[in-house]
């Protein structure tokens, strides 16, 4: 038995990658997860938020300048502007809701006219002009972000509103003050008045500490959600997951099945093979060509299991559907002929394709959503396959909307899987100067 135990060893040490990357795996694997929910409970994500002030009043503006201000959001009231290019206009209503519904953001607050009049309530007796709030049901998280968020603003923001309303409320339970009393109290509003205005105004007071840790979200300002994408679907969340789901298992089996070439590297058949008419550039398309099909029936079945089981709309996007099925097949099938062709061993092929694909996996949003992540591990996430090729089934499906849509989705899968496929011809080289 300790013979045995010896030769194991000894042959693990003689394939180094795979004795290295056995240990590398689970430490890389832990540091990912982590720094997505080490912090967790001392931080919440940032949330990216657009802000419509349709009222343009002292309250509003002001309300608007704290939500610019919010470290938790990132709020802008116009799109980015673009290198030597004027600054765009603002958003409306109309625009403000385009982008929610294609994605580029999960909220956007709209402060109706008229809001500045009338806008805390702080008993169900007194109605406030609702600010209106678009979300995207696909990140629940955001808009309970966002309405924490503004309730706290708005208690710092519009401290002469809020005192007023709390007046009114003193008078209605407790009775009229004494005339000195309301002399003193109107003094005071008055600071409050000039505070406000000039916040509005974007001046910094006395009064602007940036600590607002006692407030929380009170509901003092009502909110009316609306939800903006999704409504048409049935269980729309279940065709994420068979996207995410989808394309993780579709690295591992397109990284398994490229595996065969090491194979036959082994047993001799592909000198065989490379002696013929078959040149390696054929070889490899072929691979690539079964890798496509074998991934393309893994989605496939996927996707109608989800139909049969969770009623997900299949027939009703099978355009988007066979489009990004067939860009995500090319991509992962070029991700795996490369892995087998960068291997020296199966061993190798392995550990590298279980440490490059959890990865990928676990920062691109097949494990679990990247609106859980930090803003840097978010945009790591677009470096991979998963991020893009769940990206446009989410247009697909959650989104409604048409191929056109998706071209930033599949240019990239068909740009990367042809880079990938070029680089593995190149390594390739090597089986045929063997």
């Amino acid at each position: 038995m300790l013979a045995i135990i010896r030769t194991a060893i000894a042959s693990l040490r003689r394939d180094k990658a795979s004795l290295a990357l056995s240990f590398v795996l689970p430490i890389a694997f832990f540091g990912i997860f982590a720094m997505i929910f080490g912090n967790q409970r001392d931080t919440v994500p940032r949330v990216n938020v657009i802000v419509v002030d349709q009222d343009q009043s002292t309250a509003s503006r002001s309300l608007v300048r704290a939500l610019l201000g919010e470290s938790a959001l990132h709020a802008y009231t116009h799109p980015d502007a673009k290198p030597n290019q004027p600054t765009p206009p603002d958003y409306t209503a109309a625009t403000a809701q385009a982008a929610v519904k294609a994605g580029d953001v999960s909220v956007a607050l709209i402060i109706p006219q008229g809001w500045g009049a009338n806008p805390v309530a702080f008993g169900p007796d007194h109605e406030a002009v609702k600010i209106g709030m678009l979300n995207d049901p696909s990140d629940p998280i955001a808009p309970q972000v966002v309405t924490g968020m503004l309730q706290k603003d708005a208690m710092t923001a519009l401290p002469a509103t809020m005192a007023n309303e709390g007046f009114k409320y003193e008078k209605q339970y407790f009775g009229d003050l004494t005339p000195q009393q309301q002399k003193r109290w109107h003094s005071y509003l008055d600071q409050l008045n000039q505070i406000e205005s000039d916040r509005a105004a974007g001046k910094t007071t006395a009064d602007d500490t940036g600590n607002s840790d006692g407030f929380s979200s009170g509901g003092f300002v009502p909110v009316q959600k609306q939800a903006v994408a999704g409504q048409t679907q049935n269980k729309p969340i279940i065709s994420y997951y068979a996207a995410a789901i989808g394309v993780m298992f579709l690295l591992f089996t397109a990284s398994g099945a490229a595996g065969s070439l090491l194979d036959e590297a082994d047993s001799g058949t592909l000198d065989r093979v490379l002696s013929s008419r078959v040149g390696m550039t054929t070889l490899l398309a072929g691979k690539l060509g079964f890798n496509m099909l074998l991934a393309f029936a893994q989605l496939t079945l996927m996707f109608l299991f989800a139909w049969a089981v969770f009623h997900v709309d299949l027939w009703g996007h099978i355009p988007g559907f066979v489009v990004m099925g067939i860009c995500t097949a090319f991509a992962v099938a070029s991700f795996g002929v490369l892995l087998a062709s960068i291997c020296k061993t199966r061993g190798q092929l392995g550990a590298l394709s279980t440490l490059l694909i959890l990865v990928m996996s676990s920062i691109g949003g097949s494990m679990f959503p990247r609106y859980l992540m930090s803003d840097a591990l978010q945009k790591a996430g677009q470096f991979t396959l998963n991020s893009w090729a769940i990206d446009g089934f989410t247009k697909v499906f959650w989104r409604d909307q048409p191929i056109t849509a998706l071209w930033p989705q599949i240019a990239v899968l068909v740009a990367v899987g042809a880079v990938l496929f070029a680089l593995a011809r190149r390594i390739a080289r090597r089986w045929e100067f063997a």
